[in-house]
């Protein structure tokens, strides 16, 4: 897998290519102070007349006004993402456990929290780094899948969501596979920057698909139902389903979760196990816990006014 290849799927780029085919959205650039911020672990000290000493978190009114601009444009809520990665592995730290954001601060509280969002910041390949804010949609984890495309070609097909089990991926194996299958030749076949990605799509009830992310095609891509051997290889895609995968019997192999005894933990769990926790309940990160405090006085504002 070349540099290349990774560039090419950042938002940015393959966003410009497929926007009538995906989610609508906004792109902003970070600017440097905001990123230091979102690096920066400070510290609460505690003195030992048991007061603490005043942290203060930074105000960015620029950035801010640019932000709530892109979200009300947005219909007032978005899904924050950089130009790969997305904070899938901090909505435990939210209060609602959702992704859903309607201010800066909550946006702040998931990057602050989230090892992805840390990892694209240490890519060598991702400058400038970008803010993408997309429009919110509520998206049923059984509807997504994840497509291989070797040499333009879709060689295979898994259900995103593999360590559960949903009972309509079985009842509609078909119409689900045709579906994508020409989905991709419609719009994605010899349309991207290489022959050789990963997209992930969303396909809802009425049996439409939508775009919804490409990854580059390698081992930085989690391969899901299949292995990378098979899918480099090309070997065995029909023949050999992994454990709780059904192979399709055609030319295209679609794998997903074919009983509840095969359902397992969610990978992200072992992102809760909080790190973030301990550093709020000790004052480590004073920045985070300054987020945190202003995301629950804001909904209780927003409660306040209800109630009224």
């Amino acid at each position: 897998m070349k540099k290349e290849q990774v560039v090419n799927c950042q938002f940015s780029v393959w966003y410009s290519l497929f926007k009538k085919h995906t989610i609508k959205s906004v792109i902003l650039p970070l600017p440097q102070n905001v990123i230091d911020y979102l690096l920066d672990d400070g510290t609460l000290v505690w003195s030992d007349d048991e007061t603490t000493t005043i942290v203060t978190a930074p105000e960015f009114p620029e950035f801010s006004s640019r932000v709530q601009e892109a979200i009300n444009t947005l219909g007032g809520s978005v899904f924050p993402k950089l130009n790969w990665s997305a904070p899938q592995d901090a909505s435990w730290i939210a209060l609602n456990s959702s992704l859903r954001c309607q201010s800066l601060t909550d946006i702040f509280l998931l990057f602050k929290s989230s090892d992805f969002i840390a990892h694209d910041f240490t890519r060598p390949e991702c400058h400038p780094v970008q803010l993408v804010l997309r429009k919110w949609s509520e998206l049923i984890p059984g509807g997504e899948f994840r497509c291989f495309v070797k040499e333009n070609k879709l060689i295979g097909i898994s259900q995103r969501d593999y360590t559960q089990y949903y009972q309509h991926i079985s009842k509609q194996k078909h119409l689900i596979s045709q579906s994508i299958q020409d989905f991709f030749t419609s719009h994605i076949q010899y349309k991207f920057l290489d022959e050789d990605f990963v997209f992930d799509v969303y396909r809802d009830s009425w049996g439409e698909v939508w775009l919804i992310d490409l990854n580059p095609f390698g081992e930085v891509t989690d391969s899901l139902l299949f292995t990378w051997e098979e899918l480099i290889s090309g070997c065995n895609l029909r023949a050999q389903p992994v454990e709780g995968g059904a192979p399709q019997q055609d030319d295209l192999a679609f794998r997903y979760t074919t009983s509840e005894v095969t359902v397992q933990p969610s990978p992200c769990l072992s992102y809760r196990i909080p790190r973030d926790f301990v550093d709020l309940s000790t004052g480590e990160d004073a920045y985070k816990l300054i987020d945190f405090l202003k995301l629950k006085r804001g909904q209780q504002d927003e409660e306040s006014d209800e109630d009224a």
